[in-house]
């Protein structure tokens, strides 16, 4: 062969080798994960880090909120080409046109905004440099180059690791809206910001009801919290939830209160406590709690867990298997020697990982988390079927027998529909193995099918959004999440009509139930964990001071009687519950009955002025039509003063949410 011959060769395998690579590095990048975009934002005449801006992906459905370092992140950003704005009230709105974000690859920005007295949009003169670094197979940065970022460049990131702007701005645009036009159009951006492929139920606001047309109010318990996790998420990210994505009661039941331990001869305690209603001041606000009976871990039964995780390609990014992943290994730390678990994968097809282990086998349980991997569809319900069938056969007759289903919701291939899916699981919790699901992930959640299921399976529905949530409910909270200590309880209010005029129900409005289902034993209700705490508030319009009941004569055809001893008594309500043990068929009975009380609202217990506070804040979040008087700073000044020992540090988190919402409404 000659030279030339063997030099053209050369050059054909070397270029048949670039377009390998070419084709390789794009199909990487079709098939890859998410990407993000962090950075931080200061003041160009200060230099001075700015807390509290707004930095919004244009059409993402993504945005963020600088914290007091000027420092932000926005996760989980699908790859492609973006406009990044940042908004702040008192700077200039600053546009940055084709940021590129690719899977695995981080985007850091370093902005900053020019002071104005009025909030602007303008032209974007754009300057600063661009770091692209490759980084070896073993970590060391080969290269760095540097170069002019301008107005229309795009900025891209190689090798998966940094990039910097910064930004100077000028230019003209419109004058502000008025500030009643801005808090509106706030919440109109931030509602905007939601995920338009996560699915809700919807969430109609229980109604006032006439003590004489409905005089009793029955609903069964809901110990879930995971609406308070999710909206926690979308808040953390700049955004206000939708609407229907606050379930009030999830929001007031996530935090613990101080209700006294029950007896012995019960499983659970009841607390109740009346005053003044803060949105309303003429109605008064009725609180009523439910303590179960905690158990210390080593007092627990024995579990026999099976783990059912989808492993379909949506459950990729970060905040989905991998913190699934990390959850499992924080509960495996806690297992003891006769709890077992097993492990169910599914996607396009389902597979049993690990069949039933003991639990100080740690190493073989690790190992086959670690294993897991997220590809292909979701099969999801042929995965219950299988998980429920290894749950019965290690089923434990005195112990706790339950499948925990971790997903984001999606069930694309078999059965699919809520109603299928609702009866499958209803025909498998007759043999005594109750489900429990943690919801994970953004841009996905399917909330709606997760806690109806749940519900059906005489379980409860966590969402986790981040690793302390995921200590919280599965080291923290293990009796509450894995033990339950009495199922279908009920709860039946009884008004006396001599006192209240009407009453609604604050929440639990798909838990609401018939007069009759109370007494009757075939209807399921919700389940209570070891150690689970229920509450439960009544706003109720009392009858005048001077007894006028003119509102009896509305009636036609019939004269409503009222037993005379009611004017007498101080009783406002009677308190019914109905519950069965966890492996019996007959419910038991307990009453408790309510006083009538003048204690202000300001003398009221911590536990009573805090969940009043997060019912407030639960109603503006969801736009509530009896949301009153109700306002963000009158929620964080109640939340503050009730605080009290908050030894999780839970209650001081929620008044950094109400701070953010106030922010998001006033911001803009």
């Amino acid at each position: 062969m000659s030279f030339a011959k063997r030099v053209a060769t050369v050059l054909l395998i070397l270029g048949l080798i670039a377009c390998a690579s070419a084709s390789s590095e794009l199909r990487s990048e079709a098939v890859g994960g998410y990407g993000q975009i962090t950075g931080r934002i200061f003041a160009l005449r200060a230099d001075t880090s700015l807390a509290f801006a707004n930095i919004i992906i244009v059409g993402a459905n993504k945005g963020a909120m600088s914290l007091r370092d000027g420092r932000f992140t926005i996760r989980d950003v699908f790859p492609g080409t973006y406009t990044v704005k940042v908004m702040m009230m008192g700077y200039k709105t600053l546009e940055i046109r084709n940021v590129v974000v690719r899977a695995n690859e981080t985007v850091e920005m370093r902005c900053r905004l020019t002071e104005t007295i009025v909030s602007e949009t303008q032209i974007i003169e754009v300057t600063g440099e661009r770091k692209v670094i490759d980084v070896s197979a073993n970590g060391v940065r080969s290269s760095v180059t540097r170069s002019e970022v301008k107005a229309g460049d795009r900025l891209s990131v190689r090798g998966g690791r940094s990039g910097e702007i910064t930004t100077r701005i000028s230019g003209r645009g419109r004058r502000p809206a008025t500030p009643i036009q801005r808090s509106e159009s706030a919440i109109q951006r931030q509602r905007h910001l939601v995920p338009n492929n996560e699915a809700y139920a919807r969430v109609d606001a229980n109604k006032f009801l006439s003590v004489i047309e409905k005089p009793m109010s029955t609903f069964s318990i809901d110990v879930d919290a995971a609406s308070y996790s999710n909206l926690r998420r979308f808040i953390r990210g700049n955004t206000l939830p939708p609407a229907h994505a606050v379930r009030v009661e999830e929001l007031i039941n996530y935090f613990r209160y101080d209700y006294p331990e029950p007896d012995e001869s019960q499983p659970f305690s009841i607390t109740t406590e009346m005053s003044d209603c803060p949105w309303n001041v003429t109605n008064k606000l009725v609180h009523i709690g439910l303590q179960g009976k905690r158990l210390m871990l080593e007092d627990l039964p024995p579990s026999n867990l099976v783990f059912l995780l989808d492993v379909s390609g949506s459950m990729k990014p970060a905040n989905k298997l991998p913190l699934v992943k990390s959850a499992i290994r924080l509960l495996t730390r806690e297992l003891r020697r006769n709890d077992r678990v097993a492990l169910v994968a599914y996607n396009s097809t389902v597979s049993l990982c690990l069949p039933s282990t003991r639990g100080d086998q740690k190493r073989t349980i690790l190992d086959a988390v670690d294993r897991l991997q997220a590809r292909g569809s979701t099969a999801g319900a042929a995965g219950l079927r299988l998980a429920y069938a290894v749950a019965r056969k290690n089923f434990l007759k005195k112990g706790n027998n339950r499948v925990i289903l971790a997903t984001d919701g999606d069930f694309n291939v078999g059965v699919s529909s809520d109603h299928e899916l609702v009866q499958l699981i209803e025909k498998e919790r007759e043999s005594g193995v109750f489900l429990s699901i943690m919801g994970f992930g953004t841009g996905n959640l399917k909330d709606s099918k997760l806690e109806k299921i749940a519900d059906k399976g005489n379980g409860h529905y966590a969402y986790i959004d981040n690793i302390l949530e995921a200590k919280k409910v599965l080291i923290r909270e293990i009796g509450a999440t894995l033990f339950t200590i009495a199922k279908d309880v009920k709860i039946q209010i009884e008004f006396n009509p001599a006192k209240v005029k009407s009453y609604r129900l604050i929440g639990y409005e798909n838990r609401v139930l018939e007069k009759e289902d109370f007494n009757n034993d075939k209807k399921d209700a919700g389940e209570l964990g070891a150690g689970h705490s229920v509450t439960a508030l009544y706003e109720v319009v009392p009858v005048g001071p001077d007894g006028d009941l003119s509102y009896l004569d509305e009636f036609k055809y019939f004269h409503v009687g009222i037993d005379p001893d009611a004017f007498a008594s101080r009783e406002i309500l009677t308190v019914s519950f109905r519950y069965k043990p966890p492996a019996g068929d007959t419910s038991r009975l307990i009453t408790k009955t309510v006083m009538e009380s003048d204690t202000r609202f300001d003398k009221a217990s911590d536990d009573f002025r805090f969940s009043a506070a997060v019912a407030e804040f639960g109603m503006l979040l969801g736009d509530s039509a009896y949301k009153g008087k109700a306002c963000f700073e009158d929620v964080l000044a109640v939340a503050k003063e009730a605080k009290g020992k908050d030894e999780q540090g839970y209650r001081a988190e929620f008044i950094q949410l109400v701070e953010i919402c106030s922010l998001l409404t006033k911001n803009q």
